[in-house]
């Protein structure tokens, strides 16, 4: 028997799919030029509290970065269905602060999460959830602000990559 407590709830989530003209190969360069890499040096900065690179970095730094990528095509290597397919973590930890200083659930979607595969055609697709709707569940509106905000920022980038 445990004495925890356990709730659920169900949440709407918007779930945005971007196609290009373009070739995979041409989308993934032309995003993987235009966001830059998150910086381990950033992380030790706000990890040590110096709040002089953080205000910094708020203000004349990036407003997505590039977090994480996997390569979920490799995993479909061993089903002997290769695809080019990759997963990305975009997002910026100054951002997620202003979220998770109010709900730090918002944490589970920071960052944000981004998919670019290869259909049948050869072209590039993005999938991702919209952020508002991911942030909004959490019922404050200093947290779904944020996610607006970041839902324009996404676009923009994603949008900049595919045209």
């Amino acid at each position: 028997m445990t004495n925890a407590k356990r709730t659920s709830r169900e949440i709407s989530i918007e779930h945005v799919t971007i196609t290009s003209e373009r070739p995979f190969a041409e989308v993934r360069a032309a995003l993987e030029a235009n966001v830059s890499k998150f910086g381990v040096g950033m992380l030790d900065a706000l990890s040590s509290r110096d709040l002089s690179r953080v205000r910094t970095y708020e203000t004349s730094g990036p407003k997505l970065s590039l977090f994480l990528q996997r390569d979920h095509g490799a995993l479909l290597e061993s089903t002997g269905h290769p695809l080019n397919a990759i997963q990305y973590e975009i997002g910026n930890p100054v951002t997620a602060t202003k979220m998770t200083r109010y709900n730090l659930g918002a944490a589970l979607y920071a960052p944000l999460r981004v998919a670019l595969y290869e259909n049948r055609q050869g072209q590039g697709v993005f999938e991702y959830d919209r952020p508002s709707s991911l942030f909004g569940q959490f019922g404050d509106e200093r947290v779904t602000k944020v996610g607006i905000e970041l839902d324009h920022l996404l676009e923009e980038l994603l949008l900049g990559a595919v045209e």
